[in-house]
Formats: structure tokens, sequence, C-alpha cells
């Protein structure tokens, strides 16, 4: 062994550092690797601690569904709450936590099957109680017409266009859909008012997933056709699939289709403020109009309706409700016009609710 060898080995281990037992021969740790370990070992505390302390500095943390569209929504969440305040511009101070929900894992079965309203929020809603997030993000046609205990939902984002958008391979139009083709859809508010204008058309139900997943099914041919919010295709820059845009008299969107909602605790006043910078009254007003108009119908999942307030030209609100048989046969229709102003809209969604209850009678969701 030459001698820049033994220099070497001489520096590191003391002469004690080789001790023989058994014919083997073991090797102790010198003190300069042992010092190069601690320093490792501490250099690796450092980062964690330091880990631990960057997840600390987030100051909203936003509870969303993982599919693209809700990300797509709680990062437009995310993006208007740094430009409200630039403490949550800094680097760090909102995380977004994934939840899966109820109606993301169960897939198979239609939502009607397995309890209806409330399938896309249960556990966002439970996380949000648990303290486990800040705020949660919603689409508010998934929200039930209740908000659970100690939860506040006080925010809607500006409003996305209301209409669906018809999406085909073949034609442009269901009017240009031959008889019998079948068009997929989960929605039996989409199915009713399809089959009511179109009879010969046949509805594939549990057309299920998220934006991406049923257009695939559209490009294998599963189905000739589909109808998709268009809110959602904005959102996620994918409108180039749209075939035609379904007008509001030849289908009323479902209430509260194209808005945000955004919750917090209701004991949790920083959170409230935060959000409330966010809030769009005009969306917020029309949505609690079709809201009161859908809690008085008691709708679920098994129920066809429909509800849409606005603004009209001369500024006061215009909602029209309607409420249909499942198999398209009967769909019954009302109007209400008043001041776009909250106890006003809430008294008409209300108001259309009741008659539509009484002209529909016992039986009428039967067909």
């Amino acid at each position: 062994m030459d001698t820049s060898n033994l220099a070497l080995i001489s520096a590191n281990f003391t002469s004690r550092s080789i001790v023989s037992a058994n014919n083997g021969v073991f090797l102790k740790s010198s003190p300069l690797l042992c010092q190069r370990r601690r320093n490792f070992t501490f250099i690796k505390a450092s980062l964690a601690a330091a880990a631990a302390i960057d997840k600390k500095v987030a100051l909203i943390r936003i509870g969303t569904r993982g599919s693209p569209l809700a990300l797509a929504q709680a990062y437009e969440t995310r993006d208007k709450l740094m430009a409200s305040s630039s403490e949550l511009a800094e680097e760090g101070a909102i995380e977004i936590v994934v939840i899966k929900t109820t109606g993301d894992k169960i897939l198979s079965q239609p939502l009607a099957d397995i309890g209806g309203k409330g399938l896309f929020t249960k556990e966002i809603d439970e996380a949000l109680l648990n303290s486990e997030i800040d705020i949660a993000v919603h689409s508010m046609k998934d929200v039930p017409t209740y908000l659970p205990e100690k939860t506040i939902l006080p925010c809607n984002l500006p409003r996305e266009d209301v209409r669906d958008a018809f999406i085909s391979l073949n034609a442009t139009s269901l009017a240009d859909l031959p008889a019998g083709s079948v068009v997929g859809t989960a929605s039996l508010r989409r199915k009713s008012q399809l089959l009511h204008r179109y009879p010969s058309l046949s509805v594939l139900e549990n057309f299920r997933g998220n934006v991406q997943t049923r257009l695939k099914k559209l490009n294998d041919g599963v189905v000739g056709a589909t109808l998709l919010a268009l809110a959602g295709l904005k959102r996620l820059n994918m409108t180039e699939h749209v075939s035609s845009i379904l007008s509001i008299d030849d289908m009323l969107p479902a209430v509260a289709q194209g808005a945000i909602g955004i919750a917090c605790r209701s004991d949790d006043d920083k959170m409230a403020n935060y959000i409330s910078k966010l809030n769009h009254e005009e969306t917020r007003l029309a949505v609690a109009c079709e809201r009161a108009f859908l809690l008085t119908l008691d709708g679920s999942c098994r129920t066809p309706i429909a509800g849409y307030a606005c603004r009209d030209e001369d500024g006061n609100c215009l909602f029209r409700g309607l409420v249909a048989s499942p198999d398209g046969t009967k769909v019954l229709e009302t109007s209400r016009k008043g001041l776009y102003a909250y106890e006003d809209m809430v008294l008409m969604g209300k108001d259309a609710g009741k008659e539509l209850l009484s002209r529909a009678g016992p039986g009428f969701f039967d067909s």
C-alpha cells in the first residue's frame, strides 16, 4: 500500500478503529465519521423542521374534490383570494387540499341510488367541521338546500354561462340526431326535457364521470351525443368540443348551474372576511332565488327540476321554474318577475315552487 493511502487511513482511524473477533474484522466508526454522521443527521432534522414550518405557513386551506373541473374552480378561488389580499399573495399562503367524496368513489350506480344530494359535498363539509380545511369550494348545483350545522356559505363567485352544451361527433344539434339515437346523461332534468321535445331519442342513464371521462365514452361510441354544462367546459378551456349551445327555452338549466360557492365555519370570522371580499352579489341573489324554489319542491336527484333567475333589461329579476315527470311526458313551467332584491327573490322562488307543487299533485313524479 502506498504511503498516501496509509496517511489517509491514519487520519481517519485511531489505533482502536480495527478490532478482530471470531476471525472477522470489524471497522469501528472514527471520530471524523461520527462527526459527519452527526452533521448529516442535524441537516436532515433541520430540513424536516423547515418543511414543517413551511407547511404551517398556509393561512388558508381550500378543500375541494379532485376532478379537473373541481380543481379549476379551486384554483380560480385561490387566484381571487391572492388578488384580494397581499398576505394571501405570499408563496405558500394558500394550500389546496383534495378530498375524495362518495360521489367520486362510486361511479357504477346512479346518484339517486346512492343517496342523491350531498354526495359531492359530505366529506368536504366534514373536513371543514373537523378543521382539516378552512374553506370549502363547491359547485353550487351539488350543494343540498340545507347546510351542515356550524357552517355558512356567504360567497358566490361570478356566475359562468348557465346554458347546456350539445356535443356529438356526427350531429350539430339535437334536432339533427336520427330517431333512436342514444344520448348519454346522468341528469334527470336533462333527460326529461330532452325526451319531452324529442321523444324519438333514447337516453342512456348513469352516464357518469368527469368531463374528460364522458367525452371519452362519446369518442368510443358508447353514445351518439351528450349534454354537458357549458360553464364547466369554459372553465376547463374545452369549448372546442361543443357542437352547439342549447337555448334556455330548449333546456332550462339546473338550479345554481354555473355558480361556485365558498363555505366556511360559522365561528370563523377571519375566513368569512376573506371570502366575503370575493362575493358577487348578483349571483348570490340569483342562486338564493333558485334554491328557495328547489327547497319548496323538496327536490332530489330523483326529481327533474330546473330553475333560473336572472336580471332582465329593466334591472328586475326574472325567474323561470320547471318540474317534469322522469319520462318527459309531463312538463310544468312557471315564471315570476319582481325586484332584484334578496327578500323579494326568495319569496318569488318559494311562491313558484308552491304553484308547481299544487299543479303537479300527488303521483306526478311516479311516471
